[in-house]
Formats: C-alpha cells, structure tokens, sequence
C-alpha cells in the first residue's frame, strides 16, 4: 500500500475496539466484581493517605509532601483506564473513539512517567536525609521540594507528548480491534497501515530512557544509602533508616519489574495474554498495594490515620445524636429570633 493512500484512508477508522478479556459473561461478571472493588480500595486507600498527610500539620516535610504527591498521583494513574476497563466488561461493544483512545494513551503514560520521576526525587530525599542529615535542611527546603514536584509533573506530561502525536497521525484503515485492556502503543503500531519504524524507535527509546534512566538513579541512591547506613553505630538509627527506605524499595520493585518486561524490550514480541496480565499488574495491582506498604511499615503514617478517622468517627457521632442536633437547632432558631428582633428594632 502506497503511503499516500494510506493516509487518505486514514479517516476511515474512528473508533478502536479494546478487546479485554475475552471469556464467558459470567466470568466478565467476576473480573468486573474483583476489578471493582480494586478499584475502590486503591482511590480509598491513596485518599486516606493523602488526606492524612494535609491535615497533620507535622508531616508537612519534604519526605510527606513527596509521598501525599505520589498517592495522589496514583488515584489519577488508575482512574486514567480503570473506569474505561470496567464499562468494557458490561458492554457489547467494548468500543473508544479514536480521540478517546490517544487521549487515555496520552494520560495514561503521562502520569507513569511523572511517578518514575517522583520515585527517583524520593530516593534522592532520602539520600540527602541520611547521606548529608547536616546539609539537609538547607538543601531540601520547602520552595526547593515544590520545584521538584513541579519538574516531575511538568516533564511526566512533557515526555511523550511528541511520540503519542506522532503515532496519532499514522494512518489506520482497518482492522479497528486492540488485543488489549488499554491503548498500548505496541497494538496501535501493530494496527497502522504504514510502518513508522523511526517513530516506533522513538517511542521506546524514551521508555527506556525514562524507565532505567530512573532506576538507575534509585538504584544508586540507595546504595550509597545502604553503605551510610551500615556505617552507622547506633542500632536504632540503623533500624529506623531501613524501616523508612523499606517501603520505597518495595514500591520501586513492585513498580518498574513489570515496566521493564513490556516497554524496553520491542523485539521480544510478548504475546497479547503477557501483555494484558503485566498491563494490569503496574495500572492496578502496584496503585493498590503502595498505601498498604506505606501505612503498615510507617508509623507516622498509621498514627495520622488513626488521628483522621477517630475525627470522622467524632463528627459521625455528633451526626447521630439526636440531642446535639436539637440543640444546635435551638441555638439556631434563637439566634434567627435574636437577629429579627434586632432588625425590628
């Protein structure tokens, strides 16, 4: 096919079709329950933490703002296909319109990449906590620790933009069908009638770069962490530092293992099954378990949620009695009274 008329052709496709799962209805029943609740749980649990850390004023540190930054990331991660992802396993048709599609592409990686980002300036953090605790004031002050998240949302949504523009404009004439729970720019290459091999190289050329540059960067930070640590010659400073680095590292394993499998190695050719399983594993299984991780080996955390819902349950009780409620509306009605009585005067 001549690449011309491929492109003139390119208006015929407007809409893709996100296979999913294809199974029985009950099972798609199933997947949608479980899917569901994984759903609510990890925008609950990133929510909690968020809320958590905005309203105990002593966690308002570098260490608290990067990590209320990170969850409130990851409710926007998931929320970017998980919603798409559930409507699919209710509906027939299991269609997104061509825009749609680019656009969740678009945030969807976007927001990936901002976290790798935010995962590499948490490293740093604590290697400026622990490597240089002297120099650590000065250094990570508040406006500086803004900058920082500034720079890893303004260059997360930055990255790909040049590559997600480029594949949009390649033409796409049929078949319409995406082997996949999301747009994935692997199916969407696959889908073009032309090949685009310097815009393909591009693509996981910055995955790569993102994904390793990162990784690298954390790798290394928490080496030189680890050889500060075990030069230290207090057990409880060595115990307190591993307990705060700890859940970083559990986060970074769980996040850039699958990353690694499907976005830095093109030419291993991953069958639609691997990709949809790793897909799920980083968009949905990483978001849900990274508040478990934090709450549980943290015990500022726990204690500034414990602190959050006994107000809830306070403010639920106050709800619940029916003599506080009358007397707030006595006190209301009074003052109603005392206001008019005013006013006539």
């Amino acid at each position: 096919m001549n690449v011309s008329e491929s492109y003139s052709s390119f208006a015929s496709v407007r809409e893709f079709i996100l296979l999913g799962f294809s199974c029985e209805w009950k099972i798609q029943i199933l997947l949608f329950s479980l899917f569901t609740t994984m759903y609510v749980l990890t925008v609950t649990g990133n929510g909690a933490i968020v809320c958590a850390l905005w309203c105990e004023w002593r966690l308002h540190i570098p260490m608290y703002i990067f990590l209320g930054n990170f969850s409130f990331l990851e409710i926007w991660y998931v929320s970017s296909t998980v919603p798409k992802m559930l409507a699919n396993f209710l509906s027939d048709k299991k269609t997104i319109s061509f825009t749609g599609c680019f656009l969740q592409f678009y945030f969807f990686f976007s927001l990936g990449t901002s976290e790798c980002f935010l995962l590499a300036i948490m490293a740093f953090d604590r290697y400026l906590a622990i490597c240089h605790p002297l120099h650590y004031p000065n250094t990570m002050t508040g406006h500086f620790c803004t900058k920082l998240v500034i720079i890893c949302w303004v260059c997360g949504f930055l990255w790909f933009l040049i590559p997600i523009v480029f594949i949009s404009q390649m033409p796409f004439c049929g078949p319409n069908i995406i082997d996949h729970v999301v747009c994935d720019p692997g199916p969407l290459f696959a889908l073009a009638c032309a090949s685009a091999p310097t815009t393909q190289q591009l693509c996981y050329t910055l995955s790569s770069l993102v994904i390793f540059g990162n990784f690298l960067f954390i790798l290394g930070s928490y080496i030189l962490v680890l050889l500060a640590v075990l030069r230290m010659p207090s057990a409880t400073g060595r115990h307190k530092a591993f307990s705060t680095c700890g859940s970083h590292l559990a986060v970074v394993s769980l996040f850039y293992g699958s990353l690694m499998v499907m976005y830095v190695s093109p030419g291993l050719g991953h069958s639609a099954g691997i990709q949809k399983v790793a897909t799920l594993f980083y968009a949905m299984v990483t978001p849900l378990f990274n508040p478990l991780i934090y709450s549980l080996w943290n015990k500022e955390i726990k204690a500034a949620l414990r602190k959050v819902l006994g107000h809830l349950n306070i403010i639920q009780d106050i709800l619940d009695d029916p003599s506080i409620i009358r007397s707030v509306q006595y006190h209301k009605k009074q003052s109603g009274l005392y206001s008019y009585s005013n006013l006539q005067i």
